[in-house]
């Protein structure tokens, strides 16, 4: 199985001190390496650029770039663009807005295939109208 992590999940497990983790946030952190190790993750390059925005730090921000360098992006296309906002069309006429960048996240993990890994409780609501199906921690 193929999962596309988002940000925020990528961001616990990455950028924050495992100490300072909650019991429930170390076992997605755990899920992220594990999903490493069998070679599941699945990575955008928008997410790989919100992963390493924010962080001032330079020394940090060329570490973590270097890691995330292991992981190829996920190739996007024209057709990921578009059915994104046709996903986008889609929940607004349900009365749910979301970011640009989620529904393209939506739109790949519906071509590929791939369940998505997200803590983001949008993905929630996407579930019910699109084609997509979440990860389970």
């Amino acid at each position: 199985m193929r999962v596309l992590v988002d940000t925020p999940v990528l961001s616990l497990a990455l950028r924050r001190t495992p100490k300072r983790l909650s019991k429930a946030q170390r076992a997605i952190a755990q899920a992220v390496r594990d999903m490493i190790a069998d070679g599941q993750l699945v990575l955008l390059g928008v997410v790989r650029q919100e992963l390493l925005s924010g962080i001032s730090d330079q020394a940090t921000f060329e570490t973590l770039r270097d890691h995330l360098r292991a992981f190829p992006d996920e190739p996007i296309t024209t057709h990921d663009y578009e059915q994104a906002a046709d996903f986008a069309n889609r929940c607004r006429r349900q009365g749910i807005q979301g970011s640009p960048t989620d529904f393209l996240i939506c739109a790949i993990a519906s071509r590929t295939g791939c369940v998505i890994f997200t803590t983001d409780r949008d993905f929630t609501h996407y579930e019910k109208h699109l084609p997509i199906t979440l990860h389970e921690t």
